[in-house]
């Protein structure tokens, strides 16, 4: 039953808020300490329906929540202060928007009185996340003439458009003095008695009833299906979803590239060295005599495969994706159908059973054999095609280099339970919060595989390491900087790309790893990296669940391996 007993008004309308997001199916809620937002954790921190999720670093608070509703699917609320706080989760925002990942913001604000007048820590909060949010409101001063039920539906109808389209919701809740309790809670019976049968049902205000997501059958998959076609597997966050896929490709007799992002990148009907395959002129004349392409999921990892897709002349081009966005940056797609893959596969039967039509796994072989010869030592690339064969639990890979090197390498096999990234923005910021809030998520082991630029940009998110209830690997790959700009057409007189594009550091993580009370390797070859991994995994040290594993490699190495590598693959 809802209290009617408060602190104050603000504590009111937070409690509200709370109560009709709990009963809409949050259950996640991400904190960070502040004044102004007091009315909204003394009721977070009230309520028994809710995990909450602490950290004194916003930006890092956001990218944990982002992580954490990846995992769980399940939306999860945010509450921060007023001010430069809220500005802090401007890229975990726009992260969730372009991967339809449901956040709610609940920022604190001073009232419109004490805004542009020189009162302390009040900025222009509303509209600070720009079109990012799928839906925004500007919450007025909590008053007993607006009634609670404008509080109720509000929330109804902000988690209904989420549905619909799905991203991050923000709610700018401007609170007057006082924000703290007094000598005694107030009785608000009275302003509650209008809800009547909400205030003890247990049941949201006003829910908004929508359709299940359906896949109208196509009239011309029958034509599609017999022709010679690809199926390219892209970001698809549901294992289930994804083996549906899988399946389809098998039954229709076409290869299925399945990126790193898939679920699928380790099934071994996936070409799994479709990457760097695509270098050997044999194996692109054999895909080459493809018609159609059939893709669930946007946002693929390999260039290389885009650049194909972009140039091959497709009869045809259908696109699978939940997303109600448009994810067609070369605008070749001829069809877009927005429904998950089990919805498509429902309405598109195969009904027999078909040969294939290709020998690409045949002509994959060469690459294969190359790639196994190239990461037969300690480096990157060693590490990451080890890595693939050993993983165990979740995997969440950072971007730049770490999300290249794991979508090029690995071998077929068992691979991660689940595969989590931050392609959207592609941002290195955020990654290691964002792998704490997706560890959160599953009582499996998580491995995080980053950068030593992305791991310098989250830093302070190491604190959250420590609180981790379950064994967490960070395998960080140190170049000393960004080695990634080497694979570009960066100048390199005068010492331009070491200067302005690599940023060379010097720095290593151990003392770091010391400071937030992680264990901490080292490792020089791969005996010992599999060593290292397998320990961490299975016998975490006590009161230490969390182990830093640094790999520590010249700063070149990267770039010149994966340049021979191609070479062999050309035979040149």
């Amino acid at each position: 039953m809802f209290a009617s007993q408060h602190a104050t008004f603000n504590h009111v309308w937070s409690s509200l808020l709370l109560e009709e997001l709990h009963r809409l199916g949050v259950r996640d809620i991400a904190l960070a300490s502040g004044s102004r937002s007091a009315p909204l954790t003394m009721a977070a921190a009230a309520h028994p329906g809710f995990r909450r999720h602490l950290h004194f670093d916003e930006r890092g608070l956001g990218f944990m929540a982002l992580g954490l509703a990846k995992g769980s699917g399940r939306p999860v609320a945010v509450i921060m202060t007023s001010g430069t706080a809220v500005a802090n989760l401007w890229p975990a925002v726009a992260e969730a928007q372009l991967t339809g990942v449901p956040l709610i913001i609940l920022s604190a604000d001073r009232p419109p009185e004490l805004i542009d007048n020189g009162a302390n820590q009040a900025i222009d909060q509303q509209g600070i996340f720009g079109r990012y949010p799928v839906y925004e409101q500007n919450l007025p001063s909590p008053t007993p003439t607006i009634p609670a039920a404008f509080v109720l539906s509000s929330v109804d109808q902000a988690l209904a458009q989420q549905t619909l389209t799905p991203g991050p919701v923000h709610f700018n809740c401007m609170y007057p003095e006082p924000l703290y309790p007094g000598d005694e809670y107030l009785d608000f019976s009275d302003y509650l008695a209008p809800l009547g049968d909400w205030l003890h049902s247990g049941e949201p205000w006003s829910p908004w009833q929508q359709n299940a997501q359906i896949c109208p059958r196509q009239p011309d998959w029958a034509a599609l299906q017999g022709k010679r076609g690809v199926i390219v597997a892209g970001r698809i966050q549901d294992p289930a979803q994804a083996q549906v896929v899988a399946e389809l490709a098998e039954r229709l007799g076409w290869p299925l590239l399945a990126d790193l992002q898939s679920q699928i990148r380790f099934d071994a009907r996936n070409l799994i060295h479709m990457d760097l395959a695509l270098q050997d002129s044999c194996f692109v004349a054999e895909l080459a005599r493809a018609e159609v392409l059939l893709q669930f999921g946007a946002r693929l990892i390999s260039k290389r495969l885009g650049q194909f897709i972009k140039q091959h002349p497709w009869q045809d081009y259908w696109l699978v994706e939940p997303q109600p966005a448009r994810l067609d940056p070369d605008y070749r797609l001829r069809r877009r159908l927005v429904c998950e893959p089990a919805a498509f596969a429902a309405t598109h039967k195969v009904s027999t059973r078909h040969l294939p039509w290709h020998r690409l796994a045949e002509r994959q072989q060469s690459a294969t054999r190359q790639i196994r010869s190239a990461c037969d030592r300690f480096s990157e690339l060693g590490v990451c095609h080890r890595l693939g064969s050993l993983i165990q639990g979740q995997l969440f890979v950072g971007n730049s280099m770490p999300a290249r090197l794991m979508d090029m390498l690995g071998e077929a096999g068992k691979g991660p339970s689940r595969v989590m990234t931050n392609r959207g923005a592609s941002g290195i910021d955020g990654l290691i919060a964002s792998a704490y809030g997706f560890a959160q998520s599953s009582d499996q082991p998580t491995t995080l595989l980053i950068g030593d630029l992305s791991a310098l940009h989250d830093l302070n998110s190491l604190a959250l390491l420590g609180k981790s209830s379950r064994p967490l690997v960070v395998i960080l790959l140190n170049n000393d900087g960004g080695s990634i700009f080497r694979m570009l057409p960066v100048p390199t007189g005068d010492r331009l790309l070491e200067t302005y594009y690599c940023l060379p550091h010097g720095l290593h993580f151990e003392q770091a790893a010391a400071m937030f009370g992680l264990h901490y390797r080292a490792p020089t070859t791969l005996a010992e990296f599999e060593q290292a991994y397998g320990a961490a995994l299975k016998n975490p040290p006590l009161e230490k669940k969390v182990t830093l594993i640094e790999i520590k490699v010249p700063s070149s190495e990267v770039a010149e391996d994966l340049k021979a590598l191609g070479a062999a693959i050309r035979g040149l």
